[in-house]
């Protein structure tokens, strides 16, 4: 097999410090606009365009029987404006939360680093919109450190969102990497593992460190699961060189 030549890394829960706040913003300002979804689902949701999975949520909640795997085909435009609502809502909300404070999962940055001594390519992908993916790189600094070479959000494919590949395919043309068999995307939610797994990419890795457990990550195609981002590098040695 060639060599691995860029990793799309996801963001809160991969690669940033999450504490569950994406979860917990998304929930309070659906519970602040009325609907009632318990946490738990949040956390096995996020990872994904916030306004789908809020149109998702809603349908749901009024007996539509839908699956998650599905989420960006759809087509549940008569509950957007009220998606859009919850949304605003949750932005102000995440908002203060990465202004606040913004911290790197503990070896992520020191991975960054080996990637770049073998040379692989860096890419961070994320389910958050521009405004959010912006103030979570200003804090971090990776770009301008050159830890790392990119940074997705859902606004560069268009507004769509995991579980679609497009993300990852932005980056790979971006970076000029033409093969899914040197890609390995990483992630700690449902939704980047059915992203890696629509765009065939070699490795496909779950990770621990975020708001799911191995009980359900292990519930969807994945090709390998970490405790966190940190073994990597040893893993990629192991099977990937």
């Amino acid at each position: 097999m060639p060599p691995v030549q860029l990793i799309v890394f996801d963001l809160a829960g991969t690669t940033v410090e999450d504490d569950n706040a994406v979860a917990g913003s998304l929930h309070q300002a659906a519970a602040e606009a009325g609907l009632d979804v318990p946490l738990l689902e949040f956390q096995q949701s996020i990872g994904t365009n916030k306004i789908r999975l809020y149109e998702y949520l809603i349908a749901r909640s009024r007996g539509r029987a839908l699956r998650f795997e599905d989420l960006e085909r759809l087509g549940l435009s008569e509950y957007h404006e009220e998606a859009l609502r919850m949304f605003e809502r949750y932005t102000v909300i995440m908002l203060d939360h990465y202004r606040r404070q913004v911290r790197a999962i503990p070896g992520a940055e020191e991975v960054f680093r080996w990637c770049k001594s073998q040379g692989i390519k860096v890419a961070t992908d994320t389910g958050f919109h521009r405004d959010i993916n912006t103030a979570i790189q200003e804090g971090l600094g990776w770009l301008e450190r050159g830890l790392t070479d990119l940074a997705v959000d859902v606004e560069h494919a268009g507004g769509i969102g995991r579980p679609a590949p497009f993300m990852i395919f932005y980056a790979m043309q971006q970076l000029g990497v033409q093969s899914v068999h040197q890609v390995i995307k990483i992630g700690d939610t449902p939704a980047d593992l059915l992203s890696g797994r629509n765009a065939g990419c070699r490795g496909n890795i779950a990770v621990l460190s975020g708001a799911n457990s191995a009980e359900i990550l292990g519930a969807y195609a994945h090709t390998h699961m970490l405790p966190s981002v940190r073994e990597l590098p040893a893993l990629i040695l192991r099977e990937f060189a």
